[in-house]
């Protein structure tokens, strides 16, 4: 059923992609920006593949460095929010065995969804490279616009997968605060953000698993638009998290686009298209308490039984309300046949996971080390620069 905001959401969604689709075509015909595709990370299997991606009217944003101030950030952040999309553009992808899909993008320059591919069977790479071609629009007597990207097919030695949030659950994001959370976006880049302490130890830990050389795959599921998905990613390589498909959400101009359904929603699917691509695997969840992760993760319990391992839970909120909440959940939870784990750091996880027999109990130093080091106690990481915001606090 719709409501009177879901058909105000509806005119005002209309209306504006309409006025915008209408000037970008206006805009490109005096506009000699070069095309650009920014292809990002899938998933798949030895049949099929989950390919994402974008196409631009401008070139894609360079990589940040230490010395990038404040206005700069500002700017790539304006650039990112107003990237000039390739509106309904179609391109061809090449993926595997020499299977070739057309796809057509949206409003937004965003294309992508379920190909089918063949991956030599004899390979024992994870990953594989994928190709892009714009097919249309094209300029006269312009280059062909191509891109190359990568989807991640797990190693047989897998036992398990890892599905993680990325905002107050990897980075540091404040997303309960909304002012400090635009702050540390708008303001910051990939070497400003922190990470929560401990984080890609325990990550590696987890791909590593209990024998060490298990590579467990590890995929990322996010809110955040795929506008900013350069920063994460950089951010990521930045401080060593392993690497995996970070799967975004478009940004939208609809009233309700940053209504919790919509998290609810955009989440859900994402997780279901993985669980469904790897029907064998068993998975480990990590998320948070800002947002909708608990509830989202339990439905996934319910939908897929015997698939979850745990749920872990870092609580960044800590009010009683919320921890009450949680609590029914893992009751819950754990009437499904999984275990709901809510824990204040990444060091108390990642010893449960070890007791479990997950991860090597070899691990535990290093997660404990880094922890150290992420928080400053010691000299062994480079601390980021931050933003000053009141009273010497720092946004990360």
């Amino acid at each position: 059923m719709t409501g009177p905001a879901d058909r105000l959401d509806s005119i005002v969604d209309g209306a504006a992609r309409g006025l915008k689709n209408a000037a970008r075509a206006v805009r490109s015909v005096f506009d000699d920006d070069p095309f650009a595709i920014a292809s990002y990370r899938g998933f798949g299997n030895r049949t099929e593949a989950y390919i994402y991606g974008r196409v631009v009217e401008k070139g894609l944003i360079d990589a940040s460095t230490d010395a990038d101030s404040i206005l700069k950030n500002l700017l790539n952040t304006y650039r990112r929010a107003d990237s000039d999309p390739l509106p309904f553009a179609s391109v061809a992808i090449g993926h595997g065995g020499g299977t070739t899909t057309d796809m057509k993008a949206d409003d937004e320059g965003f294309f992508g969804g379920r190909m089918e591919a063949t991956i030599p069977l004899d390979s024992d790479k994870e990953w594989h490279e994928y190709s892009v071609e714009l097919v249309s629009p094209v300029r006269p007597g312009n280059a062909t616009v191509k891109g190359s990207g990568e989807t991640l097919v797990p190693a047989d030695s897998a036992r398990f997968g890892v599905i993680s949030d990325i905002d107050d659950t990897v980075i540091q994001s404040r997303v309960s605060n909304f002012l400090l959370a635009a702050r540390t976006v708008i303001l910051g880049n990939a070497r400003t953000r922190l990470p929560f302490p401990g984080v890609a130890a325990f990550y590696e830990a987890l791909r590593n698993g209990l024998e060490g050389s298990e590579k467990n795959p590890v995929f990322y599921v996010s809110s955040s638009p795929w506008n900013i998905h350069d920063v994460i990613s950089e951010f990521m390589d930045l401080q060593k998290i392993p690497r995996g498909p970070i799967l975004l959400r478009d940004w939208d101009m609809r009233l309700g686009s940053l209504a919790p359904t919509r998290h609810f929603e955009h989440k859900s699917v994402a997780i279901r298209n993985i669980m469904q691509c790897y029907p064998a695997m068993a998975f480990i969840l990590i998320g948070d308490t800002s947002q909708h992760d608990p509830e989202i993760y339990r439905q996934v319990v319910g939908e897929f039984p015997k698939r979850v391992r745990a749920i872990y839970i870092r609580d960044v909120v800590r009010s009683a309300d919320r921890s009450a909440s949680i609590k029914r959940l893992a009751d819950e939870v754990l009437a499904a046949g999984s275990t709901l784990v809510l824990s204040e750091d990444t060091l108390g996880t990642a010893r449960h996971a070890a007791a479990q027999g997950w991860i090597s109990a070899d691990a535990l130093p290093a997660v404990s080390e880094e922890k150290k080091a992420d928080e400053g106690k010691d000299d062994s990481k480079v601390s980021a620069p931050g933003i000053e915001l009141k009273d010497g606090e720092k946004a990360p």
